[in-house]
């Protein structure tokens, strides 16, 4: 259950970020209201997540993954570039994420 709160954290956590991209700078009220309502439910799926994920474990994927994901809503939905070092730095976020789990081991 608590790999199911962490999805749920990373996903609440892109949308709280795409919100707030819609917001303007926090002066359209109903991206306003979206954003603290997914960074609530981000966090709070967080804390679930915590009760049996290593914090240094569960931080990397919560982190890594939401900059990865929120990278690739960039690049396809607001047009964003997607440059090779881009790119590449990228997918080092996710080999850090990756060794991390498996360090565990």
């Amino acid at each position: 259950m608590s790999w199911l709160f962490m999805i749920l954290a990373i996903v609440f956590e892109v949308a709280g970020t795409i919100s707030m991209k819609f917001s303007s700078g926090f002066t359209k009220l109903y991206p306003v209201m979206m954003t603290l309502i997914c960074y609530l439910l981000s966090l709070a799926f967080f804390a679930l997540a915590l009760k049996k994920i290593d914090i240094s474990i569960a931080y990397a994927m919560w982190s890594g993954l939401g900059i990865v994901l929120i990278t690739v809503v960039g690049v396809y939905w607001f047009e964003e570039s997607a440059s090779i070092l881009k790119l590449i730095s990228i997918l080092f976020i996710i080999i850090g994420v990756i060794g991390l789990n498996l360090s565990k081991v």
